[in-house]
């Protein structure tokens, strides 16, 4: 069987609990699924494992499986100055 490699955006994000301990949430916004695990390393696996089989179920449904053009996207961020004494989320 030939095979295809499917590229997905993946944010992960950490989360803070009122009692101090961390989780880190990923995100896949292609497919609308996300996941949460202790570690980088463990989310990582976790939402390849949920992309995996929601692209297998969207497949076996014969409905159209997203995907991201990565290679075309470019991701960064900015860095803007706040005024000190003003309150922010």
């Amino acid at each position: 069987m030939d095979t295809k490699v499917l590229d997905y955006r993946i944010i992960i994000e950490p989360e803070k609990y009122a009692d101090g301990s961390v989780v880190y949430v990923a995100h896949c916004p292609t497919l609308g699924i996300s996941d949460y695990a202790d570690s980088v390393e463990e989310v990582m696996r976790s939402i390849k494992d949920g992309i995996q089989l929601a692209v297998e179920s969207l497949a076996a449904e014969k409905s159209e499986v997203p995907t991201d053009e990565v290679q075309d996207q470019i991701i960064t961020t900015a860095r803007v100055n706040f005024p000190m004494g003003l309150s922010y989320a």
